[in-house]
C-alpha cells in the first residue's frame, strides 16, 4: 500500500494503533464476528449508527414493557442463534398460537387452523399444490451457489410473479400466495427472481418452514428481546465498539486497510464488512470497487417493510379462541400475530405493512398511519382493537442506516450475472452480514452463519500473515 499507510499503522491515529481487525457494522453479524475474534485477536467494531443490534431494535412502552420493533424470531434449525441465546444468559418463549386463525377475504371473515386460511377446496387444493412445487424445486438448489443449477439461467429470467402466474388456477391462490411471499421477503413476488425465492427457501429449509409458527422460523421470541442479545454483546466487547462512527472510505490494498471515520482514520490488517448491500455502496472506496462487486450491490435493493404494534391492557382475542393470526389480502396490513410476552399481563397485536404498500405508507403522515393499522386490526378482531393503551410503528424504508427490511432482494438476472461475486473478499476487505449467508439468508442466524465464516477467512489470512 501507499507509504502514508505504511505511516499510520507504525505510528497509529486518534483511535489507537493498527488493530488486527476492523469490523464495521454492530449487527448481529459484526458483533459476533469480533465475539468470535476477541479472544485471540485485537479487534475494532465501528457503527455508524448510536446503537448496537442493525436490523434488531427493542421499543419500550409507558408502562415499560418492551418489545422488538426490528428482527425478531427463532425458529427449529436456527442452532448457532439458541445456543448465542443460551450463551449470553436470556431464554426464548413460544409464539402464541393456540386458537383459531382469521382469514378476512373480500369483506368475509373466516375461522381456520394451521397455516393454510380456510378457503373453497379447489382454491386450497391450489395452495397446497403451489406450496409442494416451490419446495420441491427449492430443494435441488445448493445455496452455497444457486446459479449452477442447470435451469438456472431459465429460473432466474422469470419473477416469483410470473411463476406464480402458471402454477395459480384462481385469484384467490394467488393472491394468498402473494400474502405468504410478502411475509418472507418483505416484497412483492414482481420484485424477486424465481431463482433468488427458490434459495431463499432452500436456505431456510423451506417456504413452508419459513411461513410456520409452531415448528416454523416464527416459533420462539426472546426474553429481553433479541435487541436485547446485540446489547449483551456489546458489554462483553466493551471499548471494542465505538457507536456514531459511520465509516466513510475505505484504502485498501492487499497489505492491509485503512477507514475513515468522524474520529479520524483506523487502520488494520483485515476488515470485516457487516453491512447490508446498499450501505456498503455508501462508502467511497479507494481503490474503486470491483465492478463485479458494484454491479452486484448496485442490484440489491433491500425489502420495505413497516412494523406495526399496538398495545392492549390484555390480548383480548384469546378470549374469543382467536390466536391473533391472520391473513387479509386485500388490506393494508395482510397478516397479524400475537406478540404479547410470556408473563405479561398487557397483549400486543403485531401487524407489517410490507412491499407496494409499504413505500405508499412511509410517505403518509404517522397519525393516519396509526389509524389505519387500527382499523385493520378491528377489522379482524372487532371494536376492541381501535382502543389501544399504547402503539408503536417502525418504517425500516426511513431508518437511515438500513433504508429497508428484512434482506436485500434479487431481481432477474442477479444471481446468475454476479451471485458468484456475493462472498468473495474485495482485497483484506471480508465480506460478513445476513446478505453473505449460505443458510438462513436474511434472518439472524444467517448473520451468525456469515460472521462464521468472514472470521474463518480472517483466521486463515493472518495466520498466514
Amino acid at each position: 500500500m501507499i507509504r502514508a499507510f505504511e505511516v499510520f499503522a507504525e505510528q497509529g491515529s486518534g483511535m489507537g494503533r493498527a488493530h488486527d481487525t476492523i469490523i464495521i457494522g454492530a449487527g448481529l453479524s459484526g458483533l459476533r464476528a469480533a465475539q468470535l475474534l476477541a479472544p485471540d485477536h485485537d479487534v475494532c467494531v465501528l457503527e455508524a449508527r448510536d446503537r448496537v443490534g442493525g436490523r434488531a431494535l427493542a421499543h419500550t412502552f409507558a408502562n415499560g414493557d418492551t418489545v422488538d420493533v426490528g428482527g425478531q424470531w427463532v425458529g427449529p434449525g436456527q442452532t448457532r442463534l439458541y445456543e448465542l441465546i443460551d450463551a449470553m444468559g436470556q431464554s426464548v418463549y413460544p409464539l402464541h398460537d393456540q386458537g383459531d386463525g382469521l382469514l378476512l377475504n373480500r369483506g368475509r371473515l373466516s375461522r381456520y387452523r394451521g397455516t393454510i386460511p380456510k378457503l373453497a377446496p379447489h382454491v386450497l387444493v391450489n395452495l397446497h399444490l403451489m406450496t409442494g412445487r416451490f419446495d420441491a424445486l427449492a430443494a435441488q438448489i445448493d445455496p452455497v451457489s444457486p446459479w449452477t443449477h442447470p435451469r438456472a439461467a431459465e429460473w432466474d429470467s422469470m419473477t416469483v410473479a410470473e411463476w406464480m402466474r402458471r402454477q395459480a388456477w384462481t385469484r384467490e391462490a394467488f393472491e394468498v400466495f402473494a400474502v405468504g411471499i410478502g411475509a418472507v421477503f418483505a416484497a412483492e413476488p414482481h420484485e424477486v427472481s424465481l431463482l433468488h425465492g427458490l434459495f431463499y427457501a432452500r436456505a431456510g429449509t423451506s417456504l413452508d418452514n419459513l411461513i410456520s409458527t409452531s415448528g416454523g422460523a416464527q416459533q420462539d421470541r426472546v426474553h429481553g428481546n433479541m435487541a436485547g442479545l446485540a446489547d449483551r454483546i456489546a458489554a462483553e466487547l466493551g471499548d471494542r465498539v465505538s457507536l456514531s462512527m459511520p465509516v466513510s472510505r475505505i484504502r485498501w490494498s492487499d497489505d492491509g486497510v485503512e477507514v475513515d471515520t468522524p474520529d479520524g482514520p483506523v487502520a488494520g490488517r483485515r476488515a470485516i464488512l457487516a453491512l447490508p448491500p446498499n450501505q456498503a455502496m455508501r462508502i467511497d472506496w479507494d481503490p474503486v470497487l470491483p465492478a463485479a462487486k458494484a454491479g452486484l450491490w448496485l442490484r440489491m435493493p433491500p425489502g420495505a417493510c413497516i412494523k406495526c404494534l399496538a398495545q392492549y391492557e390484555t390480548p383480548f382475542w384469546r378470549e374469543q379462541g382467536l390466536s391473533g393470526q391472520a391473513v387479509a389480502p386485500q388490506l393494508d396490513v395482510r397478516v397479524t400475530f400475537d406478540n404479547t410476552e410470556a408473563g405479561k399481563s398487557a397483549g400486543l397485536m403485531l401487524g407489517f405493512i410490507e412491499g407496494d404498500q409499504a413505500r405508499v405508507w412511509a410517505r403518509r403522515d404517522p397519525a393516519e398511519r396509526r389509524a389505519a393499522v387500527l382499523e385493520a386490526f378491528a377489522a379482524c378482531y372487532g371494536d376492541q382493537a381501535r382502543h389501544p393503551i399504547d402503539y408503536v410503528d417502525q418504517d425500516w424504508t426511513s431508518e437511515v442506516w438500513s433504508r429497508g427490511c428484512y434482506a436485500a432482494l434479487m431481481g432477474p438476472g442477479v444471481w446468475t450475472g454476479h451471485g458468484e461475486y456475493l462472498r468473495t473478499p474485495i482485497g483484506p476487505v471480508h465480506m460478513a452480514g445476513t446478505e453473505t449467508a449460505r443458510a438462513y439468508y436474511g434472518y439472524f442466524e444467517g448473520a451468525l452463519e456469515a460472521a462464521e465464516r468472514a472470521v474463518s477467512e480472517v483466521r486463515a489470512a493472518l495466520g498466514a500473515g
